[in-house]
């Protein structure tokens, strides 16, 4: 399992593989790294795996797409992943897949961002890449997988001053959201109106 893969010291060569393999093993290698960087993520970042996971983003699979992003998804829920994702502007190029056109990759996507975007870098990498739009796009459409990921993400936003500004002409869209059937969302979306209410 990931514990082997980690102990053998595998993850430097897995990344190297990410650039040169066909597309199946680049699937299957992702899957890899997913599980293993829930675990530890200190020797990918220093095989430069973000840097190759930011091109794979734009990759013309979905697949690769949507398990590259759930890889950055991984790597920022640590402290130093957060770091990583950051420097190496992957926010940017994560805001672009919101309007991606397959719902896997906007669910993957808004994930990975929610979990970059706690680190105020993040936030300001996030507003400066406009994500505030896709992401109410997101939010606004009942059927869309990443609306829970997206109302979060807006929810660190509205934390900046200019996010709960933008936000505020936006609150029907998460008073919408509280009639949702999912539990999940509709607490998301009370969290979201008490932040972008808030007044200092």
């Amino acid at each position: 399992g990931a514990a082997g893969v980690l102990r053998a010291g595998l993850i430097p060569s897995l990344v190297l593989k990410l650039k040169t393999e066909l597309d199946e093993i680049q699937e299957l290698i992702l899957d890899t790294l997913s599980n293993c960087l829930r675990v530890e993520v200190s020797e990918a970042l220093a095989a430069g795996a973000v840097t190759v996971l930011k091109e794979k983003l734009s990759h013309p699979s979905t697949a690769i797409r949507s398990k590259a992003a759930w890889v950055l998804l991984e790597i920022s829920s640590h402290a130093e992943g957060k770091v990583a994702v950051c420097e190496e502007e992957a926010i940017p190029a994560l805001v672009s897949l919101l309007e991606d056109t397959q719902p896997e990759v906007q669910v993957s996507s808004t994930g990975a961002l929610m979990f970059a975007i706690v680190t105020p870098q993040g936030r300001s990498s996030a507003m400066g890449a406009e994500a505030i739009p896709p992401l109410l796009t997101l939010v606004a459409e009942e059927t869309s997988k990443a609306r829970l990921n997206a109302i979060k993400t807006l929810t660190l936003l509205a934390e900046l001053p200019e996010g709960r500004k933008t936000l505020l002409e936006h609150r029907a869209t998460f008073q919408r959201c509280l009639a949702d059937p999912s539990e999940a969302v509709q607490r998301a979306a009370e969290i979201a109106i008490t932040v972008i209410d808030w007044k200092p």
